[in-house]
């Protein structure tokens, strides 16, 4: 796939997103948002700045936005302390960036039990298939990886953004940090 091809496919994904990618597997977006806050704080989208991560404005949203950039930024250590935070920390989208953030501090084993769990709960959660499909590219088990994959396009997920990111994962062997 092209560079071209390749960012039109992931501004199709951003753009025509499903509920169900959004509802069920966080955000579909490639990069998650720009706004920096200082070690310890989340932007609150309902105060419209950052606020310490034990603030009662913020939403779980807003902490998963901080925790994925964090992990952008490749503070995965710091994104754990905003999960801490979380009001539900058995959701989904929740067990999704704990198994994230655990495989990007180099523990994939953790990370794995992590994504079962989320897919357990949800198996419609594409993001945690894309996620588990890209632990199982580091390891070298393209085997697993492409079972993701198939099962990410099987439930509605071709053009999103975690069907693209595993399908690049899978073709350079580099995943993402987001």
């Amino acid at each position: 796939m092209t560079l071209t091809r390749s960012l039109i496919s992931i501004a199709l994904a951003t753009s025509l997103a499903s509920p169900m990618l959004a509802a069920g597997s966080g955000s579909s977006e490639p990069k998650p948002k720009t706004v920096t806050c200082t070690k310890g704080n989340v932007f609150s989208e309902s105060k419209g700045k950052c606020v310490p991560q034990q603030d009662s404005s913020l939403t779980d949203d807003d902490r998963l936005e901080e925790v994925r950039a964090l992990a952008y930024a490749g503070n995965a250590l710091e994104a754990q302390n905003i999960l801490t935070s979380l009001t539900d920390q058995r959701s989904d989208r929740a067990l999704t960036y704990w198994g994230f953030t655990s495989r990007k501090l180099g523990d994939v084993d953790a990370g794995l039990v992590f994504y079962d769990k989320a897919l357990k709960q949800n198996p419609n959660n594409l993001l945690a298939r894309s996620y588990l499909g890209q632990a199982y590219v580091d390891s070298g088990r393209l085997d697993l990886a492409r079972l993701q994959l198939t099962e990410i396009r099987d439930r509605g997920g071709e053009g999103s953004w975690p069907e693209t990111s595993l399908s690049d994962a899978l073709r350079t062997g580099k995943t993402f940090n987001y």
